[in-house]
């Protein structure tokens, strides 16, 4: 890998007279008249500042996150960032990887869709915004033997990555839709617990888990390792209009695309390299991924696994957008998030500028922000 490292930066509380200070200089800014740009601006105020000297990037060693692991393992954000040093960290589920944003520990990260609306939705609009896509499908409800309907589930558990992640949130809402109650705490007629996916496996080979909704590679893995008669009950694609339903989105934190647009600019050029690569390279793709898999896991994928696993993954820099407000009512059905507006939620101006000079058609913010 091309100035990658891990950062495991984790940011205390920030104590009452640091605060205080920092709403007063706020207040005064905004009576002043000098409060600064709307986040996301990319626009006159904003367009001389400097590249950052570092970015801190998020990512999961999971398939449905190929973009990133290939731009990392082909040096492709290495040559788009140029002087930029580039700084890493893997992490199990969006959860986690908004925490760490939220903290300001990272500055960009890939990551499921329902997270993203969730930070969006508590900060009011002011803590990140989507400037990609980078996978749709690749995510599954996997059972054991003796499930072969979904009125076979009642009283069974069921994993899902972590609470209010893109997979718990589409478990949870297939599950409503089922006529199933569920809650946050594991309660309810399936009980639902979330879990590390390493550790799934685990169980549902031990029989400890009866199933498990998870994104690929995952889904593969259970096929493959898990025994107990494991099978599909739910492919997720089957769920959405033509089969295509975000799995990992490119979110950044507004501050920083704010003061670093350039800095951005490049991390989404490198991005755009990356998916263009995982299409035009299919046959290399496989052995690149893994190279990138056994690094961070220590364990390279079957090749039957992560062939199967490509298979049901589809690399694109479109959001798709117009899933959103369906992920919104998905997610509050679930109780997972609070109810409010997403709009402003992307900014994809400066993708469509790289994808209008490369002779690509513009992709759509859906009306929820910038395009």
């Amino acid at each position: 890998m091309n100035a990658t490292s891990r950062v495991g930066t984790r940011i205390g509380l920030v104590g009452g007279m640091m605060l205080a200070a920092a709403i007063i200089a706020a207040a005064v800014l905004a009576l002043s008249g000098c409060a600064p740009a709307a986040a996301g601006q990319t626009g006159e105020a904003s367009a001389s500042t400097a590249p950052a000297e570092e970015l801190r990037l998020g990512y999961f060693a999971n398939v449905t996150h190929a973009p990133a692991l290939v731009g990392l393992e082909e040096g492709l954000f290495a040559d788009a960032l140029g002087d930029t040093k580039l700084t890493t960290q893997v992490f199990n589920a969006g959860p986690a990887a908004i925490e760490a944003l939220s903290a300001g520990a990272i500055d960009a990260t890939y990551i499921g869709p329902n997270p993203s609306i969730n930070t969006f939705i508590q900060s009011g609009g002011q803590s990140a915004h989507i400037v990609a896509g980078a996978a749709t499908g690749g995510a599954a409800l996997v059972v054991r033997e003796g499930i072969d309907s979904a009125d076979d589930l009642d009283g069974t558990t069921i994993a899902t990555p972590q609470l209010g992640n893109t997979q718990d949130v589409a478990l949870r809402a297939w599950l409503a839709d089922e006529g199933f109650e569920t809650d946050t705490t594991g309660g309810g007629d399936v009980h639902i617990t979330p879990t590390e996916n390493a550790q799934t496996l685990a169980l549902f080979q031990q029989g400890g888990v009866d199933g498990a909704w998870l994104p690929e590679p995952w889904v593969s893995r259970l096929l493959a390792d898990g025994g107990n008669g494991a099978h599909v009950l739910v492919d997720e694609a089957e769920l959405w209009p033509g089969g295509a339903f975000p799995t990992t989105v490119l979110l950044v934190r507004a501050e920083f695309l704010e003061a670093h647009p350039e800095t951005v600019r490049a991390l989404l050029d490198g991005h755009v390299a990356s998916v263009a690569w995982l299409g035009d390279h299919a046959d290399e793709a496989p052995a690149v991924i893994n190279t990138a898999l056994e690094a961070e896991t220590g364990k390279p994928l079957a090749d039957a696994v992560i062939t199967r696993a490509l298979e049901h993954v589809t690399f694109s820099v479109d959001p798709h957008a117009e899933t959103f407000e369906t992920l919104v009512a998905n997610g509050l059905e679930a109780g997972t998030q609070k109810d409010g507006s997403i709009d402003g939620l992307f900014d994809l101006r400066l993708l469509n500028e790289l994808l209008e000079a490369d002779g690509a058609e513009p992709v759509s913010a859906g009306g929820l922000g910038e395009e």
